[in-house]
Order: structure tokens, then sequence, then C-alpha cells
């Protein structure tokens, strides 16, 4: 039984970047690199034309990003599977590239192996992350720390930008039972320090608001 070939778009605005896939990917007989561009707006004609299976895209590119060329290629042509080639293991990239669409997230520096374990999951229907994007990802998602409902309504108000004392007078709390709550939330968050805590109440406390 033959495996079929599969038709490959290489997108990444570095030529040498190119040249390295090309070197590595293409005498590869499962593979068949069917035209590449530097640019999305440039892949996006040249995606039209050579009809592949599937587009191997950098995420950081000038202009039109790999993330928002995965989301034109959704709309435009479902039918083309993107896999995202990026030197960043940020989990707000992974995120933002499988919300356009993109099947997977590889990472440049990855053995020649994964990207093409890569590139055979992601043709063949299924996705792939990278295991160091798969390890940010997952741990990026930890259950956020489980506070008291008096802990959420005191990180809430601080979000607000109010006072201890504030605080103390809309909760008929003394000011001494706040600042202890305070330190209590600071514990159990592990931060360090007033302005710390004040920075994740602001960045966080819509989290905690219905707790």
């Amino acid at each position: 039984m033959t495996t079929a070939v599969i038709r490959l778009f290489l997108v990444d605005d570095h030529p040498l970047v190119r040249d390295g896939l090309r070197a590595r990917l293409g005498p590869l007989p499962t593979l068949e690199i069917v035209g590449e561009a530097g640019s999305a707006a440039e892949a996006l004609e040249g995606i039209a034309q050579a009809r592949p299976d599937l587009v191997l895209a950098d995420v950081g590119m000038k202009g039109m990003s790999g993330i928002e060329l995965a989301s034109l290629l959704q709309d435009r042509q479902p039918d083309v599977r993107v896999l995202m080639l990026s030197m960043y293991d940020n989990p707000e990239y992974v995120q933002q590239a499988l919300q356009a669409g993109a099947r997977g997230y590889v990472l440049k520096d990855a053995p020649a192996a994964e990207i093409v374990a890569a590139i055979e999951a992601v043709a063949a229907g299924g996705t792939f992350l990278s295991a160091a994007v798969s390890h940010r990802l997952f741990a990026s998602q930890q259950p956020r720390p489980l506070l008291t409902p008096r802990e959420s309504e005191i990180l809430t108000a601080l979000g607000r930008g109010d006072s201890s004392k504030q605080i103390a007078r809309d909760l008929g709390l003394s000011v001494r039972t706040v600042e202890a709550h305070r330190q209590s939330i600071k514990r159990r968050l592990g931060l360090e320090g007033q302005s710390a805590l004040i920075k994740y109440a602001v960045e966080h406390a819509r989290e905690f608001k219905n707790s």
C-alpha cells in the first residue's frame, strides 16, 4: 500500500529558514514542497494556485502574521490545513493560533523528526503540539488558587483601586481585619509585597468576583 504524498507549502519571511526547511523536508519521499512565500500576503496567492494539503507557516512575520494567515485560510480555503512554526512557546500565541484555525504548533528548534511527525499528524486530520509548547500551555491553565468568599471580595475591591479603609467601611470590617485578609491572600497566591498584590488584583480580580 503506497502512502499518499503530502503537498506542503512553506511560509516564512526569512529565506534562510525556508532554505533549511527545504533541505530537511524536501528529500523525504512522503512530502512534496509545492510552493513557498516570504510573506502572508504572497502566500495567499501562491496557496490558491498550488493547492497544497498543508501550509507550514511562521507565526511572527512582518506585516500580516501567520496567525492572521491561518484565519484567512480557514475562511477562504478551509480544506488547507495550517501548522504553525515558531521560535516562541508563548501560550498566548499558541491559543491565538489554534483559535484562528491552525491544527498544530511546532517549534523551529524542534528535531526534524518532530516537525515531520507534526506535518503527518495535521495532514491526516489530527492536531499536534510540540512537547515544550504543550507543557507551557497546560501549565498556564492551572486552576486558580482557592480563596475564601471574603478574600475574593477584598481582592475584587483591591482590583477596583479601593484602599483598606474604603474596603473596611464597605464590608463593615475593621481596617486591621482587612489588612489580615490581605496578608492571607498574599500567602495563598505566593505574592511578595503590596505592589505584587495590587498588580495581581488588577489583572485577575474579575476571575474571583463570583467565587
